[in-house]
């Protein structure tokens, strides 16, 4: 048992870098260089101040990174309670990570062309900055299919094992269905960005009850059942 709350906790450390690089990167520096409407902006921002692109880059990596650990120390944590659940969490966050990897790829190459405008195709460097970062951001809305996919057997590890609440369960489920009914709803409706994002918010409960069941709980033990006894078929 000590073994396996120690792995929890290493989980819920791994996953707290997933979601703190996540939102540095994703919901604040992003927003801090990305004029979704103006290229020139953009590539002002990239010019102005290349050492904030550059941490974007870093935190971008550092997403990939934590998730990579995060789905071994998943698998590594959930193998003995159900292989199959562990085998497709860990498959699933490393596809979502790769994505990630390629939106990385796109944002050092943005940084690239804003500083050598020669790079930019017929010379135009504002639009090629711009782009470069909305195809990054392509990548994470492709890559939120498979983010929804790996909570989902996350979820039902957590709800069958018995080593963590059933309702923390079926919420990571729910909000990974919604996760990947918002990589299709982003491609089918593009203007309903509301509801997309409507969409992810169950996720995001579940992650961070996950996150601090692991980091503050571990795994629960089961009256007369060990949790490498308890297999879920």
């Amino acid at each position: 048992m000590p073994h396996l709350k120690r792995t929890a906790r290493i989980t819920g450390l791994l996953y707290l870098g997933l979601a703190l690089t996540g939102m540095l990167d994703f919901l604040v520096i992003r927003g801090l260089l990305f004029a979704p409407d103006d290229a020139a902006a953009t590539l002002a921002n990239l010019v102005n101040d290349p050492t904030l692109a550059r941490l974007g880059i870093a935190a971008e990596l550092g997403v990939v990174l934590t998730q990579s650990l995060t789905a071994v120390w998943f698998y590594k944590l959930f193998r003995t309670a159900n292989s199959v659940a562990a085998g497709a969490t860990a498959a699933f966050g490393l596809v979502n990570a790769a994505a990630i990897l390629g939106s990385a790829a796109f944002l050092a190459s943005a940084l690239a062309v804003a500083g050598d405008p020669s790079l930019a195709p017929g010379g135009d460097s504002a639009a090629t900055v711009q782009l470069m970062y909305t195809i990054s951001g392509y990548f994470w809305a492709a890559g939120a299919l498979f983010f929804g996919l790996w909570l989902i057997p996350m979820g039902f590890v957590a709800a069958r094992s018995g080593w963590m609440p059933r309702a923390l369960g079926l919420v990571l489920m729910v909000g990974g269905a919604g996760y990947v009914a918002s990589a299709f709803t982003a491609a089918l409706l593009p203007y309903a960005t509301t509801l997309t994002d409507a969409l992810t918010v169950p996720a995001s409960i579940g992650e961070f009850w996950m996150i601090g069941y692991l980091l503050f709980v571990g795994v629960r033990s089961i009256a007369g059942v060990t949790p490498t006894d308890r297999v879920v078929s």
